[in-house]
């Protein structure tokens, strides 16, 4: 159905297939009793040559998964394990998802999945119906989309489709519309993936999913003397940059489980997410986390207790010797990290470790005792020293006339503005920033439940559309790691097969 030639071309060592029967299940989709298009992201869909396709075609492909031409021929339901809430969990997988289809993205030649939500039952739906309300598809687009805004490394919301069926769900009114949700996502290979291997005893499959790992999403290290040593480093890198995202984004995800953190540091998998209204350490999303295991705070210390279970699945092939210091970097890199992220967000640049390291502890502190509005705060002060009078005019300026806030007023004079400052920008002439607080995810939502009308949802993503432009991380003109548009790994995007 593909109207591009291009499409066809494929490599077919890069596909998920080739790992074989061991590593997924083949499954059929759902047969939903209608297809209703909610949401395309067509700047994704453009980086991945699929921004031809009619409105027809996006829902063959993508409500009833006729396969994309050049990819996999029937979809995959994933296998892996995981600690849910550090409760080991030996009977998991994709239950009401699976690997559809693979392509390389157009802009730097990466191999993205195409992996869904709500598609129907697999032999790892455990009882469940194997779908989504379309609440919770609703809740996954507004995550991804304000996310990627604010600079987080995360899967794209790629479609939303209503499909017509009355759900029955135990934490919201019921019964509830129905939803199939398609994430594009850098790898659906997860910390759970290694430890089901590990679990089995299976140091064969274990050695083969690290090259394909390596092969795929760590090239780099194809030639590494120690590749188990080098390929943890790599991925305790890229878990703490998301931790550190995570933190100045002011974001909670709410079911750090090792089943959801994958081996690129992606962010994916959005059920019970909150962003701060305030700093608080203790701000919790999940109803259910009465602990606060997964709370705002103990996000990073969640990682890498995560990340120690990965390098434990790696002893087999590998020494507790080598692994370990490379395990022990996560914290370097996140101190490191929060710096460069908080300093981003605000649109400066970096001066030394020390400054910047005392400039974050100095803002944390006035942020926690001011319980100053969170994203205000940032959007305020973009630019540092360059935005005083548009902070003067803040509804949050009685904050900043305070005593307490002169540590931070002086630390910011010591920064510079970033070349991508773009205060000129429409966006920074608005009084408030655009959030996603639960109770605006309230208000997106109860229209569309009581009236069918999405005027807000479509209002809400084009100011999130204003805002990631302003930002500078709008995905047409920079990759997720900064990088120009360019030609893909073949001068052009392709389907695996």
């Amino acid at each position: 159905m593909l109207a591009s030639d291009a499409m066809t071309r494929f490599k077919p060592s890069s596909q998920h297939e080739t790992l074989g029967d061991a590593f997924y299940d083949r499954v059929a989709p759902a047969d939903f009793p209608k297809t209703v298009l909610r949401h395309r992201d067509q700047r994704w869909a453009h980086r991945m040559g699929l921004d031809d396709l009619t409105d027809e075609q996006w829902l063959a492909h993508f409500g009833r998964f006729e396969p994309l031409p050049g990819s996999l021929p029937q979809p995959l339901a994933l296998r892996y394990h995981g600690h849910q809430f550090r409760s080991y969990n030996a009977d998991l997988g994709d239950g009401r998802g699976f690997l559809f289809a693979q392509g390389f993205d157009h802009s730097d030649g990466r191999l993205l999945d195409f992996g869904t939500k709500g598609s129907g039952k697999t032999p790892w739906s455990r009882g469940g119906d194997g779908r989504l309300t379309l609440k919770g598809g609703v809740r996954e687009v507004l995550a991804t989309e304000m996310l990627e805004a604010l600079g987080v490394y995360t899967s794209k919301s790629f479609s939303l489709i209503e499909t017509g069926e009355a759900l029955h769900r135990g934490d919201e009114p019921s019964p509830t519309r129905s939803s199939v949700l398609v994430r594009l996502s850098h790898s659906h290979i997860r910390i759970g993936t290694f430890q089901r291997l590990a679990y089995l005893e299976d140091s064969e499959s274990l050695a083969q999913l690290l090259d394909y790992a390596i092969a795929n999403y760590y090239p780099e290290l194809a030639s590494a003397p120690d590749k188990p040593t080098a390929f943890l480093e790599a991925v305790v890198k890229n878990v703490a940059r998301l931790g550190a995202q995570w933190t100045a984004a002011g974001f909670v995800h709410g079911v750090l489980n090792t089943d959801n953190i994958n081996i690129t540091g992606e962010s994916f998998d959005y059920g019970p997410w909150r962003f701060l209204p305030i700093y608080d350490p203790d701000f919790t999303a999940a109803y259910f986390d009465e602990t606060g295991l997964y709370s705002f705070g103990r996000q990073p210390d969640t990682l890498a207790w995560n990340l120690t279970r990965l390098a434990e699945c790696l002893l087999p092939l590998s020494s507790i010797e080598k692994l370990e210091p490379a395990l022990n970097t996560i914290w370097p890199e996140f101190r490191a990290e929060l710096p460069r992220q908080m300093l981003r967000r605000l649109g400066l640049k970096p001066r030394d470790v020390e400054t910047d390291s005392a400039f974050v502890t100095t803002l944390f502190g006035f942020l926690s005792t001011s319980k100053a509005p969170y994203e205000q705060f940032f959007f305020d002060w973009r630019g540092g020293s360059l935005s005083a009078e548009r902070a003067a005019r803040s509804l949050s300026a009685e904050y900043y006339a305070r005593e307490a806030f002169r540590p931070v007023a002086d630390a910011l004079e010591q920064f510079g503005p970033a070349d991508d400052v773009n205060l000129t920008h429409p966006y920074f002439t608005r009084n408030t920033p655009r959030t996603m607080l639960i109770g605006e995810v309230e208000a997106i939502w109860a229209p569309i439940a009581d009236r069918d009308n999405w005027s807000l949802f479509q209002t809400t993503l084009a100011e999130i559309a204003e805002m990631r432009q302003a930002y500078g991380v709008d995905p047409l003109f920079t990759s997720p790691y900064g990088g120009e548009v360019g030609g893909g790994a073949d001068g052009e995007g392709a389907f695996t097969g």
